[in-house]
């Protein structure tokens, strides 16, 4: 009787093992839609008053939590039951994070910079919702690239036993968003600690320079991170691309694979982006009235 619960903690203990190398193999794959998710969550978590700002963040975090609740199960029945769907939903996933790419840049080159995010007032008739509206929007933004976390960490260990996968897709789904909306807050509360600082050594000295600088590094953060992001999701679904559709993958074998993602990534993203812009116009030309 003691052999065999020894068995069991022995089996526990391989699991366990073989656990903490699959969740380290996917987490690295998930790690350029997590640098992603970072840059949007971070812009949508600003432009509140400072009271507010945790706040709206725990509000997205909830959010992610219930969409990883969500997904997790469903991600896992699929690939039991139809593991096909798995990678449709990946190349249809990659096709979204591409047109979001390439939207950032289209709108970045062809259109007026935007002016700086407004800090939303306690006076604001429409501050709750407006806020509202935001956190819905940060929170489908999340359901869509924890669709892709959770596949590509799913896709990482297909090969693994049913309890593997589970715990592995489980442990990455928690972290993604505890590692997320961790060092979100963090971001949002730089300019709050900039102040303190300033405030408490009366605006002079070394710690009044830190907290100036600590205040005007957050709009730096949030462009840096918009960058990061922007790259990181053409490489993403450029690589999504490459590894699960085998015509792309034995194409050009010879470029380099950073050079195939990003390409590939544009052009999937430029494909979206202009059968987007071709509705929009078929719609407007169906709903415009004939002019007599």
């Amino acid at each position: 009787m003691a052999s065999g619960f020894f068995a069991v903690l022995d089996d526990i203990g391989a699991l366990m093992d073989d656990v903490a190398v699959t969740t380290k193999v996917a987490a690295t794959k998930t790690a350029g839609i997590l640098g992603d998710d970072l840059a949007v969550n971070a812009e949508k978590a600003t432009g509140f008053l400072s009271s507010r700002e945790l706040p709206v963040l725990w509000s997205i975090t909830k959010g992610s939590l219930i969409n990883k609740l969500i997904i997790v199960p469903v991600a896992l029945l699929l690939s039991a039951f139809f593991p096909v769907a798995i990678k449709a939903l990946l190349v249809l996933g990659g096709f979204y994070l591409a047109y979001e790419g390439v939207e950032k840049i289209i709108e970045y080159f062809f259109h007026p910079s935007k002016t700086a995010h407004q800090v939303m007032t306690t006076g604001e008739p429409n501050q709750a919702v407006a806020e509202k509206a935001k956190v819905r929007a940060a929170v489908m933004t999340d359901f869509i690239l924890s669709v892709e976390i959770v596949i590509i960490a799913l896709g990482s260990v297909a090969e693994k036993s049913l309890p593997t996968r589970i715990i592995t897709v489980s442990v990455v789904a928690v972290l993604a968003t505890i590692g997320v909306y961790g060092v979100v807050a963090l971001i949002v509360r730089i300019d709050d600690a900039g102040y303190g600082l300033i405030k408490r050594s009366f605006g002079k000295g070394f710690f009044a320079v830190l907290g100036l600088t600590l205040v005007k590094s957050l709009p730096v953060i949030i462009k840096l991170l918009g960058l990061v992001g922007t790259l990181a999701l053409i490489l993403v679904s450029g690589g999504i691309f490459i590894h699960n559709i085998d015509y792309f993958h034995h194409l050009f074998p010879k470029l380099p694979a950073i050079v195939k993602e990003i390409a590939f990534g544009l052009v999937g993203g430029l494909i979206v982006a202009g059968a987007i812009t071709v509705s929009k116009l078929v719609i407007s030309l169906w709903k415009k009235p004939i002019e007599k």
